[in-house]
């Protein structure tokens, strides 16, 4: 059973930093696109970053510029470094597989004035 838990997340002041990991287990991820989704308090969850196996990474408009997305095949992992962060940032993040439609716990971002 694949298996992805996030790390990173936290609490920063406005224009500060935070690379968000997430790490699976239980399966290879390698041939699959990944994603960071996030979720505000009484919003919908929305698409923050995608990242497929080959090709373009995708990112919301919102933080075009500012967060980029990564993975390493070798270590199961996909990575969201976010720059510059801004109070509407704040939200739960979470790593997703499209293809298996699996989610991790989510991590929470926090970016105070």
């Amino acid at each position: 059973q694949v298996q992805l838990v996030e790390s990173g997340g936290g609490s920063v002041q406005v224009g500060g930093s935070l690379r968000l990991s997430c790490a699976a287990s239980g399966s290879s991820l390698r041939l699959y696109r990944l994603g960071w989704y996030r979720q505000a308090p009484g919003k919908q969850r929305e698409l923050v970053a995608s990242i497929p196996v080959i090709g373009i990474t995708n990112f919301a408009d919102s933080v075009k510029g500012r967060f980029t997305i990564s993975r390493d095949n070798v270590k199961n992992m996909v990575y969201l470094q976010m720059n510059n962060l801004k109070a509407e940032d704040t939200a739960v993040y979470y790593c997703y597989v499209p293809a298996l439609t699996l989610w991790g716990q989510g991590t929470q971002v926090t970016v105070s004035a």
